[in-house]
């Protein structure tokens, strides 16, 4: 259970396109044509071997639309790589855990769980083949070059009334762990990376996603980029699209 790609809600793709682009520094990312089912329209970019995505809704009575009317612009879904999705899916049968959407490719197989079954976030776990492919980063995507390839989506905070609950509830739904507490804040290992779970801090109460952990090559630079765009900053955390990233630098 890896970190493979993260997801931005956002009222403008425009806006969302732009905002991360800046603050990062990533090449032009993949617009996939497949996401129009939904009613989305997306940017995908290349982030390491990893991808970070932003989403708009086009079209009226979308669950992204629903979503931004309720809370704003926010961190949406989360997808997390398997070796066997298979295996995975006899434990989240289960534990009652449904799909809200499934599909399968000769180089990809993926399942959207409920998100009422598991709390906080969309989540996707998805088996690619080979396991360093990755299908929804588009046909050309490749890792970047020098320090760059080297940053990482680390982790995803999620906020909840009762965190504690809702990591123990990731944990078995992911087959991870149990969470271990340090100063309020529970967390479950992933592979290469961690589900961190706070208590909320939502107008309107409830779970949802807080925000992201990201290890990049210049951390200076991405904070001087994120105050000289007006981005709210404190400390090593920058608020973009309603989201807090924590910029950590990328391990010699």
């Amino acid at each position: 259970m890896r970190i493979r790609q993260i997801v931005f809600a956002a009222q403008s793709l425009v806006g969302g396109r732009e905002a991360i682009t800046s603050l990062l520094q990533l090449a032009p990312p993949f617009r996939d044509p497949g996401v129009a089912g939904f009613g989305i329209d997306n940017a995908v970019f290349v982030f390491g071997d990893q991808f970070i995505e932003v989403i708009s809704p086009y079209r009226a009575d979308t669950a992204c639309g629903r979503h931004l009317a309720r809370y704003g612009e926010s961190g949406y879904m989360l997808l997390l790589q398997t070796d066997d999705l298979a295996r995975e899916q006899l434990r989240f049968a289960a534990l009652g855990v449904r799909s809200i959407w499934s599909g399968e490719h000769p180089d990809i197989a993926a399942m959207h769980l409920h998100p009422k079954d598991v709390g906080a976030a969309i989540v996707s776990v998805d088996e690619p083949r080979p396991a360093a492919s990755w299908r929804w980063g588009g046909p050309g995507w490749t890792v970047q070059a020098g320090r760059a390839g080297r940053q990482r989506v680390r982790g995803i905070t999620l906020q909840s009334p009762d965190p504690e609950g809702l990591a123990k509830r990731w944990a078995a739904v992911f087959g991870r762990p149990a969470p271990v507490a340090n100063a309020g804040i529970w967390r479950v290992a992933l592979t290469d990376g961690f589900a961190d779970f706070r208590t909320t801090t939502l107008t309107l109460g409830g779970d949802g996603v807080a925000g992201f952990t990201l290890a990049v090559a210049e951390p200076g630079a991405v904070l001087e980029r994120a105050r000289l765009a007006g981005l709210k900053v404190n400390g090593s955390q920058v608020e973009l699209l309603g989201a807090d990233l924590t910029i950590e630098a990328i391990a010699d």
